[in-house]
């Protein structure tokens, strides 16, 4: 029996120290498909790279999420970087990954995805950075391709907004080789031009295709210039840096040219909405300022010494008229009272009871006999009547007794 006899953990780990001591072992980079992909409660990705020849089994751990920018499915064709080491308890060799880059359109979208951190961690996207977008602009700039949907539309839909604008086009690449420097010329031509505001974009394709709006250059270009600019690559779903550094974000060119134009028949309701209330309210002051002068007036004339005069002639004329009223009330009164006065004298007058046939008796020194015992026989009385007076002689003087 041979004394060289190993363990399995001994051969295990010779083994993992092989791979360890390997320097290609230790930073290599592993393309394949992603397939039975699963994410442990851990936070751990567990899963398999696997290509027409063979299949390696592979893990990223938790501390390591921060190397993979996008959601790794099954069927995700991907580069992998990391090490290749030996499971020691299973015995099993496996791929320990520190960073995970989708393939093709993969590697663009990771630039995509660094150079948007480094950008962002400078500044660019700060929104007081940001432009105002000019509400009414004379001289509307674009940087796009001079032939393709994106120019037509924006001229079209520029045109029926506002015929009145000017657009300057400058003809650039927005496509391959060349064309981020070609876009970068275009944004600094039109702002020495002096525009009011630029639309700078294409109109949709793949990643690819858009790339040019993706470089740093152009993100700078756009994000020194003194003109606001509104970016408007592609459709709605895609995004490029340049729609970080723009001052404004258009889904589209034809959204870019509508928020770039002011819409003039818009324009012309709200002035003549303006003008409606403009008129009614200077109707309603002078309305109000009529009122007032009329108010004014009417004190003025109230205030004023003819008016003043006035009512008090009239006060006078009234206290006049209560004054007579007053005194014809008086002598109406008066009247009454001298009227029953002299009902009542007339009642005690001597004449009207002579002239009801009764006599008044004097004796001869003119004083008046009441009194049958102060008449004596052979007395001469005096008897005065109405209309004359008799003097008599008395015969014969009767008493009664009352």
């Amino acid at each position: 029996m041979t004394k060289n006899v190993y363990t399995v953990g001994q051969v295990n780990s010779y083994i993992k120290n092989m791979f360890t001591q390997d320097f290609m072992m230790n930073r290599i980079y592993v393309k394949g498909e992603v397939s039975n992909c699963k994410y442990h409660t851990t936070g751990h990705i567990y899963f398999t790279l696997k290509d027409e020849t063979g299949a390696l089994q592979a893990v990223l751990f938790a501390g390591n999420r921060k190397g993979l920018a996008f959601s790794m499915k099954n069927g995700d064709n991907v580069i992998v970087l990391g090490s290749i080491s030996v499971y020691e308890r299973d015995g099993k060799y496996q791929l320990y990954a520190r960073e995970i880059l989708l393939d093709g359109e993969g590697l663009l979208y990771q630039r995509f995805e660094r150079l948007k951190r480094d950008l962002e961690e400078m500044g660019m996207f700060a929104p007081e950075y940001k432009q105002p977008i000019p509400k009414y602009i004379h001289i509307l700039g674009i940087v796009t391709a001079p032939t393709g949907a994106a120019i037509r539309d924006i001229q079209n839909i520029s045109s029926r907004r506002n015929p009145y604008v000017q657009t300057i086009l400058y003809p650039a690449l927005v496509q391959g080789e060349g064309a981020a420097v070609s876009i970068v010329n275009g944004i600094h031509a039109l702002e020495q031009l002096g525009v009011d505001v630029m639309i700078v974009g294409r109109g949709g394709g793949s990643m690819e295709d858009l790339w040019a709006f993706n470089e740093e250059i152009v993100a700078r270009a756009i994000f020194e210039c003194s003109i606001p600019i509104i970016s408007a690559v592609g459709h709605e779903t895609d995004t490029t840096i340049a729609d970080y550094t723009a001052d404004m974000r258009a889904p589209t060119p034809s959204a870019a040219a509508e928020l770039a134009v002011y819409d003039i028949r818009e324009l012309e309701g709200t002035l003549l909405s303006l003008q409606l209330e403009l008129n009614r309210n200077i109707t309603d002051r002078l309305e109000r300022a009529e009122e007032r002068v009329r108010q004014y007036a009417n004190r003025l004339k109230l205030l004023s010494p003819v008016n003043q005069l006035n009512e008090k002639r009239q006060t006078a004329a009234d206290l006049e008229e209560k004054l007579r009223m007053r005194m014809e009330q008086q002598v109406m009164q008066r009247r009454h009272e001298l009227e029953l006065l002299a009902e009542r004298l007339e009642s005690l007058s001597p004449l009207k009871k002579l002239s009801q046939g009764y006599a008044f008796v004097t004796d001869k020194n003119g004083q008046g006999i009441c009194d049958a015992e102060k008449v004596q026989t052979g007395d001469t009385l005096k008897i005065h009547m109405l209309n004359g007076k008799v003097t008599a002689k008395v015969e014969e003087v009767e008493q009664e007794v009352l």
